[in-house]
């Protein structure tokens, strides 16, 4: 595990995946991130890519030529190099080889920079393009969080999302695991959402942000303890799997989307796709503040 630490927090981020497994208050001793029960789900924070979300059968097609990816891409389950550490700074990174050809044939090399400046977590990301030829792929992160944080106070149902701006946003239903983005449902925040397992019978709540930076706050009138996220993304997932009334929620942002329910097939088709010329660099970033 890989350690940063300030007055007020300590991160445990796992070099394999680049997942931040702990966030802890050094004063209180609070845990603030899921602990990866399996008998709920088994992970932490992973980072999501080549894809967001599955694949129609896991299945795609470039250049006549047929892969086979599972959900949310290989890079969780790989392990990234530190490029340059300090007490409160990580750089990590992964690269192509011929391993992620097999599934994926682009080169690319994903660069993650995780910074802790007092309450708050910054992760940076970027995907460069070191060939010649465009390289397409979605990006993102799947954070989870303890809910109820602690205290005897307070249960899942104490819990709402706050989003701000507050406005009514469009809503992506799942149909299955695939994404129906062409029949968006408007979903008005302009009042917290108090959460309950039922909201996740379909799975995630999906909603489209439109590369507008919002944020979206995790927190109880039991104490004073939330966390809140902060993104530009065109999207962002709510999820906590359904049935299993799992004590946890992951806000998710997303720089693409699973399959469409009318997916073709074709890689370059998909839904929320990103596209990079060769030689350039995809940037993006979030953060998490924890109070």
């Amino acid at each position: 595990m890989l350690t940063l630490k300030n007055d007020y927090l300590t991160v445990k981020i796992n070099p394999l995946g680049a997942e931040v497994s702990s966030v802890r208050d050094n004063e209180s001793g609070l845990e603030y991130m899921w602990q990866a029960d399996a008998a709920y789900w088994g992970r932490h924070a992973p980072i999501l890519f080549p894809i967001v979300g599955r694949l129609n059968q896991d299945q795609y097609t470039f250049q006549d030529h047929s892969y086979h990816m599972t959900q949310h891409g290989f890079a969780r389950d790989r392990p990234f190099t530190v490029q340059d550490q300090t007490a409160t700074r990580v750089v990590l990174q992964q690269t192509s080889d011929d391993q992620t050809r097999e599934a994926y044939p682009f080169d690319f090399t994903l660069t993650l920079t995780f910074e802790l400046k007092a309450h708050e977590l910054r992760t940076d990301l970027a995907v460069t393009n070191p060939a010649e030829d465009t390289l397409y792929f979605s990006i993102g992160a799947h954070p989870g969080f303890n809910v109820p944080l602690g205290g005897a106070l307070a249960d899942f149902t104490d819990y709402q999302v706050t989003v701000s701006p507050k406005k009514t946003y469009q809503r992506i239903p799942l149909v299955g695991s695939a994404s129906d983005s062409q029949h968006s449902v408007p979903l008005d925040l302009t009042q917290p959402l108090t959460l309950n397992h039922n909201l996740f019978n379909h799975d995630a709540q999906i909603l489209t942000l439109d590369n507008h930076e919002t944020t979206v706050m995790l927190s109880t009138t039991a104490d004073d303890h939330g966390v809140a996220l902060t993104v530009a993304a065109p999207y962002l997932g709510i999820w906590s799997p359904y049935p299993k009334q799992a004590p946890f929620v992951c806000l998710e942002p997303w720089w693409g989307l699973a399959d469409d329910v009318q997916a073709s097939g074709q890689f370059t088709d998909k839904v929320g796709l990103q596209s990079l010329a060769g030689g350039q660099t995809f940037e993006a970033h979030y953060q998490v503040t924890y109070f």
